[in-house]
């Protein structure tokens, strides 16, 4: 008896009280699940989960951004940064003029992505439990290509607003319909011989910013 078997007979028995006429509209479904199972201080988690994906964390008040973005595009040496549609303005209050923008716009290849040293976006919701970033292509925060392919990514997050202790409270806040993306630090995988390799299919560096009113 092949593994096939063994399951699909285990899905038999399971059924085998149902009525063949009963689809599964007809009976509602409980989904009393766990809402937080986050211990202490959701922001404080998101922090520590966060840094154990080998994200850089960066704490400041929301008047500061300015000044802390511009920093960390300063360090990497970014001369371009893509700036998605709706960023707050005030969040590249203090990048150099001469840091070309770049919109994004729908006619940005790959190609040209690749060219840009940066991105700058907002997101819709921060997980503290898996320390996970989501977005949702909202107001700020772009389309998903444009947080794939630049190798260095800043993500601002307000927190706590936008920071849910886990996965199925920020399940609630989000529109199923739109094209999320889930962020769990920087792109990275792994060989057979566990070598880790990082940038393969995202951003190499991931930085936090979490902006407190």
């Amino acid at each position: 008896m092949s593994s096939r078997d063994v399951v699909l007979g285990r899905i038999r028995r399971a059924l085998a009280d149902v009525p063949r006429q009963e689809t599964p509209e007809d009976v509602a479904v409980v989904r009393d699940y766990r809402r937080d199972d986050s211990p202490g201080d959701p922001v404080a988690v998101l922090a520590e989960r966060l840094a154990d994906y080998r994200a850089a964390v960066h704490r400041c008040a929301e008047a500061e951004v300015a000044p802390v973005v511009a920093r960390l595009l300063a360090a990497r040496g970014a001369r371009s940064v893509v700036v998605p549609d709706g960023l707050p303005e005030e969040w590249l209050a203090g990048v150099p003029e001469e840091v070309r923008r770049v919109p994004d716009e729908a006619g940005l290849t790959p190609h040209d992505l690749d060219a840009v040293d940066s991105v700058v976006t907002g997101c819709a919701v921060a997980i503290a439990e898996t320390g996970t970033l989501v977005l949702d292509a909202g107001p700020g925060q772009g389309r998903r290509r444009v947080t794939l392919v630049p190798d260095h990514h800043v993500c601002v997050v307000r927190v706590p607003s936008q920071v849910a202790g886990s996965v199925p409270q920020a399940l609630e806040r989000l529109d199923p319909g739109r094209p999320l993306t889930w962020i769990s630090g920087p792109s990275a995988t792994s060989d057979i011989e566990l070598s880790r390799v990082e940038g393969v299919h995202g951003p190499r560096t991931l930085e936090v910013v979490l902006a407190e009113p």
